[in-house]
């Protein structure tokens, strides 16, 4: 029997960064997280000012520097090359989690395992008897920051949701993601479940549900 083949598109890494840029506020400070999150430093609009966060201690960062400029003492917390824009600095490590715990940032974006549609995280460990943990500042981030993002794959390698009703991995908050940017949708993480912000096009609202073994709400918010 063949499997019938998916009328949409999935959004590329570089799209899902974009669709999680247009979202950031001006003025905002944001965190970006290791992985896929740090790709949303080379979408924010040049005419937007927003203070981009590393945990390691940077605000001001930039996007990715060009091939053959890069500066190996300017890194992210991920190891990865950045830019500094004008005003931007680097300090402490200890001053870098002094303003993740204080609340200063507006938006973190932070990669996940699972996320349930209560908006409880797990990032840090999948509870695998063979896979090393990796916490980092992610607990900080996600209860520290004003609000919390998520930007994933909707679905595992196996076509599994990471989107759940309840998170079977270890917690790395309860009820901290306000929103899920993923390849397919975006999704708002409220306390009656999730309901739909947008998803790609082809994709329909029933598929949505099917893939996600969840109840999506639907609603007619642009963001």
């Amino acid at each position: 029997m063949s499997m019938s083949t998916p009328s949409y598109q999935r959004r590329s890494k570089d799209q899902l960064a974009a669709r999680v840029a247009q979202d950031i506020h001006e003025g905002a400070s944001v965190n970006l997280g290791i992985g896929m999150p740090t790709l949303v430093a080379n979408h924010i609009p040049a005419d937007r000012e927003v203070l981009l966060h590393s945990e390691n201690g940077i605000l001001g960062m930039g996007p990715a520097p060009a091939t053959g400029h890069e500066d190996y003492d300017l890194i992210n917390a991920g190891k990865q090359p950045v830019t500094l824009l004008p005003g931007g600095a680097y300090f402490h490590h200890a001053d870098s989690f002094g303003m993740m715990r204080g609340g200063h940032l507006d938006i973190c974006v932070l990669g996940a395992f699972q996320v349930s549609a209560q908006g409880d995280l797990a990032n840090w460990h999948t509870g695998e008897a063979d896979a090393i943990p990796a916490v980092g500042g992610a607990m900080d981030l996600a209860i520290g920051a004003k609000q919390t993002w998520v930007m994933m794959d909707l679905l595992t390698k196996q076509g599994v949701s990471k989107v759940v009703a309840q998170c079977t991995y270890p917690l790395t908050g309860k009820r901290c993601v306000k929103r899920i940017y993923s390849d397919l949708a975006t999704l708002a993480c409220t306390a009656h479940g999730l309901v739909l912000i947008d998803m790609v096009d082809g994709l329909n609202h029933a598929e949505l549900e099917r893939l996600l073994q969840l109840p999506i709400a639907k609603t007619s918010l642009s963001k």
